[in-house]
């Protein structure tokens, strides 16, 4: 089964880091793409811009709105698809993401989600 994995930070403490703090995350984060890309778990992964549009309808038409659109300040950060036989599973896959384990100062947190079987075939 396929679960995604939105990685969250908030912007504004992702800022102050300096270039040297922040390419030293990146590569954590690179090697743990590696890993997973060994283990066979890895499906995809990317880094996003901050912000983003949002499309949704209004009085019959479509409306777009400049985001993010959650009350807080973490915005998603970057998206992992990975391969888990269950939620347990990808749970400790999860858990291996420097988002969750070395990112508390950043607000940086790691959620996981399952995609809906039989949706999109």
């Amino acid at each position: 089964m396929e679960y995604l994995l939105l990685a969250y930070g908030d912007q504004a403490k992702m800022a102050q880091l300096t270039p040297a703090q922040f390419e030293q995350l990146v590569a954590q984060c690179r090697v743990h793409d590696e890993e997973l890309r060994n283990s066979g778990h890895h499906v995809s992964s990317e880094s996003l811009e901050w912000g983003s549009t949002c499309l949704r309808p209004r009085g019959g038409k479509t409306v777009t709105t400049d985001g993010p659109y959650l009350e807080t300040k973490e915005q998603i950060g970057g998206v992992i698809v990975i391969e888990a036989r269950d939620l347990n599973e990808a749970l400790r896959i999860a858990a291996l993401h420097p988002a969750a384990t070395l990112g508390e100062d950043l607000g940086w947190g790691v959620e996981v989600r399952p995609f809906a079987a039989g949706c999109h075939q």
